[in-house]
């Protein structure tokens, strides 16, 4: 439905120096129309008044606002989005009362839908941001705002006159239909002129909303350059484990041929011992006792090897499960060629072990 105005009165419009802080610099050249605006689609108000083509006022109203009182006839408010403070100059105390309560109206009536947007979790546009307000002057809007305010100058001296000598606050009661009338001539133009102003404050509205997009893809990219620091770590970390298991391999490897090369030599013992029964039965025994104790130290040095083996083989699987979504990944076919000839390592353990214990049995037997 656009922006309908709400209420409207007739003032003077000064505003601030920007150079002193201190004065004030006329804005109309006579009491005109100062009109409340609301949109209900983006739930925003606005302050607006337009002398012929120019607009004088073009404030949205935010719950950070203060309208100040500093003469019987004069009030201000300081709007950070446009860093400026407004002053309006009014006929009498009465008009400015009316002004006063329906700004504190307004700022509440914001200020109510801005905490029920933020209690229902919408994504309905506040006041601050449809009034293209960045992230960084939104949050610094109470500071600013109390800082225009602390320097609060005093009225012109020229609006006090001029507003009593103003025609059209010199219209006795007897005119108040007329003035009625022009009151809603005014606001009919202002409603033109304020269509305008809404589209121009639509553009800098989604130039505001694409900046806070571009804002949020870049803490993105932020977030995402630390989960790929991350990954490449833990890609070296799997690396270097890699090749420390590839190296334990090699070293099990040398240590199995080793142990086959004893089996191979405690076999040709036994034989020698089966050739020499007829020997002496002392030395027999004596040649079993130091094969006894020889296979028993074998048989351990077999089972150390064996937990080395296990304890490898559960840390090779749980890496096989940290990296199971990079199955392209030359790593994890080394890794699963690796853990085969763990497989078949630990299968010629088994069998030096079973042919040790074939070999025990027929000494013993012997």
């Amino acid at each position: 439905m656009g922006e309908q105005p709400i209420f409207t009165c007739q003032a003077h419009v000064f505003h601030i120096d920007p150079k002193t802080k201190r004065t004030w610099i006329t804005a109309s050249t006579k009491a005109i129309s100062v009109s409340f605006f609301y949109d209900s689609s983006r739930n925003l108000y606005r302050i607006i008044s337009v002398e012929g083509t120019k607009a004088v006022i073009n404030s949205t109203i935010t719950p950070n606002m203060t309208f100040t009182q500093t003469s019987q006839k004069f009030g201000q408010w300081s709007d950070v989005r446009a860093n400026t403070v407004y002053g309006l100059g009014f006929a009498s105390e009465a008009e400015l009362g009316k002004f006063i309560e329906k700004f504190h109206e307004v700022k509440e009536a914001t200020k109510n839908a801005m905490a029920k947007a933020s209690t229902n979790g919408s994504s309905a546009v506040t006041p601050v941001t449809s009034a293209n307000a960045s992230p960084i002057t939104s949050r610094s809007s109470i500071t600013q705002n109390d800082s225009f305010v602390s320097d609060i100058a005093e009225p012109p001296q020229s609006a006090s006159g001029s507003i009593n000598e103003s025609p059209q606050h010199s219209i006795s009661a007897n005119n108040n239909n007329t003035i009625t009338n022009e009151h809603k001539t005014v606001s009919s133009n202002s409603s033109t002129e304020g269509g305008a102003a809404n589209s121009d404050q639509q553009m800098k509205y989604e130039n505001e909303r694409l900046k806070l997009a571009l804002a949020q893809s870049s803490a993105n990219a932020k977030k995402w350059e630390i989960e790929l620091s991350t990954l490449k770590s833990n890609n070296l970390r799997l690396t270097s484990a890699l090749q420390e298991s590839t190296a334990n391999v090699d070293e099990w490897k040398r240590q199995l041929h080793s142990y086959k090369e004893e089996n191979q030599r405690l076999k040709v013992r036994v034989q020698e011992l089966e050739n020499a029964k007829s020997g002496s039965l002392s030395s027999s025994e004596a040649l079993t006792d130091d094969l006894r104790r020889e296979i028993t130290l074998l048989k351990s040095r077999i089972e150390s090897l064996e937990k080395e083996l296990m304890n490898q083989e559960i840390e090779l699987k749980a890496a096989k499960v940290s990296l199971k979504d990079k199955n392209n990944d030359p790593m994890i076919k080394n890794l699963s060629a690796v853990f085969q000839q763990f497989s078949i390592h630990l299968s010629d353990l088994q069998n030096v072990q079973k042919e040790m214990d074939k070999i025990f049995q027929l000494h013993k037997t012997t």
